[in-house]
């Protein structure tokens, strides 16, 4: 399986940015478009305007090549828009076949790899830690434990997860990424899970963003 990174780049717009006239934050729209066009990186665009207040938009960038990320997010915040942009969350990770799956394979499950996105509605993204108690478990232990999670997740086909793997190389061991048209159906796998073994050995998984897929003109066009 290649290897791909994936940089989960969360956009709030200053209030000054709002203030300013009609054509100018219309020209500033079309740079940061065209910028955001000519990066290559594959971009992914969500909405989170009126979903969360302390974040306006989404971009996820994936790219064989770490250093891809570095120049092109520096072109995007030196465009007019970008200067009125903060980044209040920032997530990397890459991808990686999950050891617990071992031989099983079937098309979508978790821990695949790649990104595979399937165009929903939603996305909802968030921050994963196991505590170390988790990592002092035998293999065997550890991979039961995620077959019955792995089983919860096959109840609910609808949504489709997507492991990110941080290990070393951000705050996070993992980024996790859910897609699906129905939130009530995410919020009840989220429930369900709630009450698996794997739960316990859960140490972190906040901030939760629920993201609406848009493209990247319309994405824009709801900061005022």
């Amino acid at each position: 399986m290649e290897v791909r990174f994936y940089k989960y780049t969360f956009f709030k717009a200053a209030r000054e940015w709002r203030s300013l006239d009609g054509p100018s934050k219309e020209a500033h729209r079309k740079e940061f478009l065209q910028t955001l066009a000519e990066t290559r990186l594959d971009p992914s665009c969500f909405s989170l305007v009126g979903i969360r207040g302390d974040v306006d938009f989404l971009i996820i960038l994936e790219s064989p090549e770490l250093d891809a990320f570095q120049p092109a997010l520096s072109r995007l915040l030196a465009t007019g828009l970008g200067r009125y942009l903060d980044v209040p969350y920032s997530y990397l990770a890459m991808t990686r076949r999950s050891k617990y799956l071992g031989s099983h394979t079937h098309p979508g499950q978790e821990g695949e790899g790649g990104s595979g996105w399937t165009n929903a509605k939603y996305m909802f993204v968030y921050p994963f830690i196991k505590k170390r108690e988790w990592y002092s478990l035998p293999f065997v232990e550890r991979q039961r434990i995620m077959a019955e999670h792995f089983k919860v997740g096959h109840k609910y086909p609808k949504i489709k997860i997507h492991t990110g793997y941080s290990f070393g190389i951000d705050d996070q061991e993992f980024v996790l990424s859910f897609e699906g048209d129905e939130p009530a159906e995410f919020l009840a796998l989220v429930e369900e899970l709630r009450g698996s073994e794997a739960s316990m050995y859960t140490q972190l998984e906040t901030p939760i963003f629920t993201c609406r897929r848009m493209d990247p003109t319309t994405m824009l066009s709801l900061l005022g």
